[in-house]
């Protein structure tokens, strides 16, 4: 079990540290172009593996899944297209804590939409959140690349977050034909042929190649984030369930708000600091409560 739970803490720190290595793609890079080279790699890496090992002509999924797996994948590109942006005007820490705010709006969206009741208890666990949200978006803190603008990056993590809400609503659809491998192969390559267009399109390249801090911090995004990170998570799975690796991920603003301070010296104001406690609390309830099934981010 200790092993076991060192696994799930290296998970924790390697997803916790993306916001980190994405800073650094950032002193080189466009957001767009940035989330366009970091999705390539993650899409090719996808691709290669299903030429390595082809699955069943059964495993593939039919029009009206494909199309659905397309969608999801413009979903996922808007999720890293408006995160990576945020860094550039808001902190570390704020900007990781609003983008796992997902199972709130996937809550409210069974609830208003799916006509699923709300318990009482994830009711008062939306009001505090609430609250802890107006303490923390928009409050002028520590310089940004682009200082003056928190309440611009506090927007764009809050939309990434709606984003990959959608991203996990849509796939919530298919999961059950489909295998893991299949949704994410697609989804990835969707959001990576989505993103290379928009950088195109907004004159928003990816770094030079020249530039070894861009591409380290993009590397790592990729390489030590996703593949070792997720792939830790999944093997948490053995061992945990589902629900208590979720609750671990609430740790990931944590840890991505210690390495700012360290690396980047991003001190956190006391208001936004107490804000940010709410909103971890209200979203552990809520996924304590409505069972808000994230699975779906496992290879994120």
């Amino acid at each position: 079990m200790t092993r076991a739970v060192l696994v799930l803490g290296f998970a924790q720190i390697a997803v916790g540290a993306a916001a980190i290595f994405a800073r650094y793609a950032l002193l080189g890079g466009t957001p767009i172009g940035v989330a366009a080279a970091r999705l390539s790699i993650a899409a090719l890496v996808m691709l290669l593996l299903a030429a390595l090992r082809p699955q069943p002509r059964s495993a593939r999924p039919n029009a009206a899944a494909s199309r659905t797996l397309a969608f999801a994948g413009f979903a996922l590109a808007a999720h890293f297209a408006l995160w990576i942006a945020s860094l550039e005007y808001t902190s570390v820490a704020i900007s990781t804590l609003l983008v796992t705010t997902t199972p709130i709006w996937t809550a409210l969206y069974d609830a208003f939409v799916c006509k699923r009741p709300l318990s009482r208890l994830a009711t008062i666990g939306f009001i505090i959140g609430g609250i802890g949200l107006l303490l923390v978006v928009g409050i002028d803190r520590t310089p940004a690349p682009i200082p003056g603008h928190a309440l611009l990056g506090d927007a764009l993590a809050l939309l990434g977050s709606v984003a990959i809400g959608a991203y996990l609503l849509l796939v919530r659809e298919v999961r059950a034909a489909l295998t893991t491998r299949t949704i994410v192969t697609r989804t990835f390559s969707w959001a990576a042929l989505a993103l290379v267009v928009a950088s195109l399109v907004a004159h928003q390249p990816a770094p030079p190649l020249h530039d070894g801090s861009a591409w380290a911090g993009i590397l790592a995004m990729a390489l030590i984030s996703q593949l070792l990170g997720h792939t830790a998570i999944n093997a948490s799975l053995r061992h945990f369930t589902p629900n208590a690796v979720s609750f671990a991920t609430l740790l990931e603003p944590v840890i991505a708000g210690a390495l700012a301070l360290a690396i980047f010296g991003e001190p956190i104001p006391a208001l936004a600091l107490l804000g940010g406690v709410l909103l971890l609390g209200a979203i552990g309830v809520v996924l304590r409560e409505e069972r808000v099934d994230l699975s779906a981010l496992e290879n994120l």
